[in-house]
C-alpha cells in the first residue's frame, strides 16, 4: 500500500491489539506540537476583544471630555435715536460724581465719645456729627476765663489812682498860680497822672488780651464738636466711640482722619472721557442725555456743563462735566452712566414722516474684521455665533452697523480663536 506525503499510514485489518496501539500513539500530537501549528488561532479572539475595549474607551472619553468654555464680556446693541427734535451725534461713558463731598474731620486730635451718624442719614448744616473727650479744653476755657475776670476787676482799681492823681496835679497848679508850692511838687504830681493813665491803658489792654484768650479757649472746646459743613447724605461712617481722630494722618493706622464722608446729593453731575478725535462735536450747553448702567431703560435729560481745558495724553481723552437737568434720588455717586450728546437735526418738510436711523449702536470693540468683512459675535444661550453687519459710522465710543436687532447680546473684544458655535460663560460689560 502506497503513502502519500502528509498522510497518516492506514492499518491493515489482520494488524494485532499491539501495532494498533503503536499507531495510535503515532497520531497523537504534544502539547508543544500543538502550540506551534495553531498559535494565531490560540490569540485571535482575546486580541478582538480587547481592540474593541480600546475603541469603547476611546468614545467614552471623547463624549465625556469638560466642555472649553471661553469667558467673555456681553454689552446690549442699542437703537439709535429717530425722528426726534435732536439726534445722538457722539455717545461716551463716565461715572456720577459729586461737586461737593467731604470727609468731615475735627480740627484737633482727641479720643471719640459720641458718634452720631450712621450711612444714609441726611444732614443739614451745623449738625452735631460726633464728639470728643473735650475735658483739656474745658480746662483751658475755664483758666482763659478766670484770667479775662481778673484783669476785668482790675482796672476799675486803676481808673480811681487815675482820678486821684489828677486832682492832685489840680490843686498843685492852684497852689503854683499863687506860689504856695514849689515846682518839684508840681512835677511829682504830673508824674503820678502820667502814670496812672499807662496803669489804666495797660489794664485796658490786659483786659482785651483776657476776651482773646477766651474766644481762643472757646474754639479750641468748640473743635471737640464735630458739625456738617453743608446739607448732605452720609455714605460713609469712618470712626467709632474709643478711637482717636487726628486731622493729620498718624501713618500706623491706629489714628483716623476723619468722621464720616458727606455728599451734596444737589451737586451731582457725571464727568465723561471723550475721544480727543471727537471733542469738536461738543460745545458747552449742548443738550445730552444720560442713561445710567443700572437704570437701562431710563433716559435723563441733561446738558454739558464744560469743557476741561486739558487732555489727557496717556489715553488720548478730554474730561467733560454734564449736568442733569432735572435731580432724582434713584441716581447715586460713582455710578456708571452712557452719555448721547445730541445735536438739533434739521426740519423735515411739513407732514413728512421722520426718517427712521437705520441699524443699531454697539461698542466698537465688538466689531472685528475676519476675512475682509465686518462681524459681531452674538450671544445665543450659552453659544455664540458670527454675524456679519455692515458699519455706517462712529458715534465716539459706539459704532452704527446694520445686521442685528436692538437688543442682541454682542461679544466685546471677541478673542481671536473665539468661533462660530463657540460655548462661552459670559458677564455683562461693567458687572
Amino acid at each position: 500500500m502506497s503513502q502519500r506525503d502528509g498522510a497518516q499510514p492506514e492499518a491493515p485489518a489482520s494488524l494485532g491489539a499491539a501495532d494498533k496501539l503503536l499507531l495510535l500513539k503515532s497520531l497523537h500530537l504534544d502539547s508543544a506540537q500543538r502550540d506551534s501549528v495553531q498559535p494565531s488561532r490560540r490569540w485571535l479572539l482575546p486580541a478582538g476583544i480587547a481592540a474593541g475595549l480600546l475603541l469603547a474607551i476611546a468614545v467614552a472619553v471623547w463624549l465625556l471630555r469638560p466642555a472649553h468654555h471661553v469667558a467673555v464680556k456681553v454689552a446690549t446693541a442699542a437703537a439709535p435715536r429717530a425722528g426726534g427734535k435732536d439726534t445722538a451725534v457722539l455717545q461716551a461713558t463716565g461715572y456720577v460724581t459729586a461737586r461737593r463731598e467731604a470727609t468731615v474731620s475735627a480740627q484737633i486730635t482727641g479720643t471719640v465719645t459720641d458718634v452720631l451718624i450712621e450711612e444714609g442719614d441726611t444732614v443739614k448744616a451745623g449738625q452735631v456729627l460726633a464728639h470728643l473727650d473735650s475735658t483739656a479744653q474745658r480746662a483751658q476755657l475755664a483758666q482763659a476765663q478766670a484770667q479775662y475776670l481778673s484783669a476785668q476787676a482790675t482796672l476799675p482799681q486803676t481808673e480811681v489812682q487815675l482820678a486821684q492823681a489828677r486832682r492832685d496835679l489840680t490843686r498843685q497848679e492852684g497852689l503854683i498860680a499863687n506860689q504856695l508850692t514849689s515846682q518839684q511838687a508840681l512835677e511829682e504830681a504830673q508824674t503820678r497822672v502820667a502814670t496812672a493813665s499807662a496803669q489804666v491803658e495797660i489794664q485796658r489792654k490786659q483786659l482785651e488780651l483776657g476776651s482773646a484768650a477766651v474766644q481762643a479757649a472757646q474754639v479750641q472746646f468748640n473743635y471737640a464738636t464735630v458739625r456738617a459743613p453743608f446739607d448732605g447724605v452720609v455714605i460713609a461712617k469712618s470712626a467709632q466711640v474709643g478711637e482717636i481722630v487726628s486731622p493729620f494722618s498718624a501713618g500706623g493706622g491706629f489714628t483716623r482722619t476723619g468722621i464720616g464722608t458727606i455728599v451734596d446729593m444737589n451737586s451731582l453731575e457725571i464727568e465723561v472721557d471723550v475721544n480727543e478725535s471727537y471733542i469738536d462735536r461738543i460745545a458747552s450747553g449742548q443738550g445730552a442725555e444720560a442713561v445710567l448702567d443700572a437704570y437701562p431703560a431710563w433716559t435723563i435729560p441733561a446738558h454739558v456743563i464744560a469743557i476741561i481745558p486739558t487732555a489727557d495724553r496717556g489715553k488720548a481723552t478730554v474730561k467733560v462735566r454734564v449736568a442733569f437737568d432735572a435731580r432724582d434720588p434713584r441716581v447715586l455717586p460713582d455710578m456708571g452712566v452712557r452719555v448721547s450728546f445730541l445735536q438739533s437735526a434739521r426740519p423735515a418738510a411739513a407732514g413728512a414722516a421722520p426718517a427712521p436711523v437705520p441699524g443699531v449702536l454697539v461698542p466698537s470693540s465688538a466689531v472685528l474684521q475676519r476675512d475682509a468683512h465686518a462681524v459681531l459675535f452674538v450671544l445665543d444661550g450659552s453659544k455664540v455665533h458670527m454675524v456679519s453687519v455692515t458699519p455706517r459710522g462712529d458715534l465716539g465710543e459706539m459704532r452704527q452697523v446694520e445686521g442685528i436687532a436692538a437688543g442682541a447680546q454682542v461679544v466685546l473684544a471677541p478673542p481671536a480663536d473665539l468661533a462660530d458655535g463657540a460655548t462661552v460663560d459670559w458677564s455683562e460689560a461693567g458687572k
